[in-house]
């Protein structure tokens, strides 16, 4: 694969990093400005592992990268849960941009298991 836009998890991690963006943008205060960062941070990296994966001459570097992504969204997860908890983003949005980070989860875990089978095939081959 060498379009990534093709991916629908990539489709839906780049919207996800979009939300992310939107909201963490609006938090304030010098004190909020290192978690504010690492939240965005987070967000993007999901997508732009995927981005670079799929340009990796090996499925196994493919699911390498997959792999990175997943534990972006495992850090996001938990910068949401933060920023909830200190009561800088409201609920709503908490629940939001988490389902939102489980969903493309659970898409990153069952592409990876697909790339690696694949890899594996045709290693066997």
């Amino acid at each position: 694969m060498s379009d990534f836009k093709k991916l629908e998890v990539w489709r839906k991690a780049h919207m996800l990093a979009l939300a992310v963006y939107g909201i963490a943008s609006k938090v304030r205060g010098q004190d909020n400005a290192s978690l504010r960062s690492q939240t965005i941070r987070a967000a993007l990296s999901v997508p732009t592992n995927l981005v670079e994966g799929v340009g990796q001459e090996s499925r196994k570097d493919f699911a390498r990268f997959i792999s990175i992504s997943l534990n972006s969204s495992s850090e996001l997860e938990y910068h949401l849960i933060v920023l909830r908890d200190i009561r800088l983003i409201g609920e709503t949005d908490f629940e939001s941009l988490s389902a939102r980070t489980i969903e493309v989860r659970k898409m990153l875990h069952g592409l990876r298991r697909r790339v690696r089978s694949t890899a594996r095939l045709s290693r066997d081959s």
